[in-house]
């Protein structure tokens, strides 16, 4: 039995004109409305970002401690991206499921709403179109008595069926809200952070009149060494602003402490021009530089006969990469297998090495504090020994030395966010 009026078969399969209706007229007027409003905000915030910079003038504390809280803020937001999208896949799953099976006892659904429809009560919807009609109407129909005995128990799990699939709907629809607004936010922070990051960059190119040439000059140091550890010896020997920042480093000396212990308020200083924390007493501080997901441990298999010496994070494109402590900047840029790379002198004979992003937004020489915004993921992996088993997903990764020894970084993270290290 056809339980869809003949009218509606006949105007749902009558093609739609190609004239335009004064509704369609409104609803592009009401698009390039939003679409002004959309180019008015853009506007409005880039005004806004120059002043705040402008505000901030010289003052370099300042502008670290934004640069660190915005980072922090992405991150988050990435985090927040992450758990929506986790949610939303069994849901989805799931939704698709219950519309599947209901489209398997399309016939039990014609029965039971038929009974409502010989019943004279209402006329039954177009099935599947509106599971919210679908259901009411089954409801009304068990409700009133209008289903016959032996489709009760179809037409109850029918509804039930539909219960669910209008619950699902809704908590699909709320999710699917939130995700937007987050990715609303992480594009307005993204947009705030870069400019931060260049106003950096900016003061930092004004003091450091050569950096340009000590860049390339760095890059072409690269090409005559084959290892990490000869590389980082390059750069800390012949490199004038890599020898100088490790010179600082070894004259820096251990940070102070607090009864033995790191001292953890040093960190709220945003103009410190070395560690706030000596290395070795920062075991457990550490928050790792991205958001994502670890795939290969420390000591593990590389996949080519040889062992990790380092670990690898499977992250989301785009990700922002921060630091997980204070260092100098004794490298940046691209390196053999390792695409884009970067290295810290932390201090005390450790250096950070962090690769596979796709842009490094420091140069050479810097300083820069935990937390702090240092770099960009691509889209697929840079790092080559990781590119064969996961090329459609960027990966970084991250090793720890001391003395030029690789170690494990794993006695270093925090077991949780609470207790992280932040600038």
């Amino acid at each position: 039995m056809c339980l869809v009026p003949a009218a509606a078969q006949v105007a749902a399969s009558t093609p739609q004109t190609t004239v335009s209706s004064p509704d369609a007229i409104k609803q592009r007027e009401q698009e390039l409305e939003a679409a002004r409003a959309q180019q008015r905000s853009a506007a409005e915030q880039q005004q806004k970002l120059k002043a705040d910079i402008a505000a901030i003038g010289q003052d370099r504390s300042k502008l670290n401690q934004q640069l660190i809280d915005i980072a922090a803020q992405v991150r988050a937001v990435e985090t927040r991206i992450g758990d929506a999208e986790a949610r939303l896949s069994p849901l989805d799953s799931r939704e698709q499921q219950i519309r599947d099976s209901l489209g398997s006892r399309r016939s039990d659904m014609v029965e039971v709403l038929a009974a409502l429809q010989r019943a004279g009560r209402r006329t039954p919807p177009a099935l599947l179109v509106r599971p919210e009609d679908a259901l009411q109407s089954l409801r009304t129909a068990m409700l009133l008595g209008s289903v016959v005995p032996e489709l009760r128990a179809r037409a109850e799990k029918l509804a039930g069926d539909l219960g669910e699939l209008v619950a699902l709907r809704k908590t699909i629809a709320t999710e699917r809200d939130r995700l937007a607004v987050d990715r609303d936010k992480l594009r307005d922070d993204q947009t705030r952070l870069a400019a931060l990051v260049d106003e950096r960059q900016r003061k930092q190119s004004s003091v450091e009149k050569d950096m340009e040439i000590e860049g390339a000059r760095a890059i072409a140091l690269s090409r005559q060494v084959d290892s990490l550890q000869g590389l980082i010896a390059k750069m800390e020997q012949d490199l004038k602003s890599a020898a100088d920042a490790a010179a600082t480093a070894s004259l820096q000396g251990a940070p102070a402490t607090l009864n033995g212990k790191p001292n953890l308020g040093a960190l709220k200083d945003p103009a410190r021009l070395s560690p706030a924390i000596a290395f070795a007493s920062a075991r457990g501080l550490f928050a790792m530089p991205v958001n994502g997901v670890k795939i290969r441990e420390f000591g593990g298999s590389d996949g080519a006969g040889g062992v990790e010496k380092g670990i690898s994070l499977a992250t989301r494109a785009g990700a922002q990469v921060t630091t997980p402590c204070d260092g100098w900047v004794v490298y940046a840029g691209p390196f053999r297998s390792y695409g884009q790379l970067l290295i810290l002198n932390a201090g005390g004979g450790y250096h950070v090495l962090i690769a596979g992003m796709e842009r490094i937004s420091v140069n050479i020489g810097q300083f820069v504090l935990t937390g702090e915004p240092v770099a960009t993921m691509g889209t697929i992996s840079q790092v080559a020994s990781i590119l064969a088993a996961n090329a459609s997903q960027p990966v970084l990764y991250v090793e720890f030395r001391k003395d030029g020894t690789p170690i494990d970084p794993g006695p270093w993270w925090a077991a949780n966010e609470g207790e992280k290290v932040r600038g």
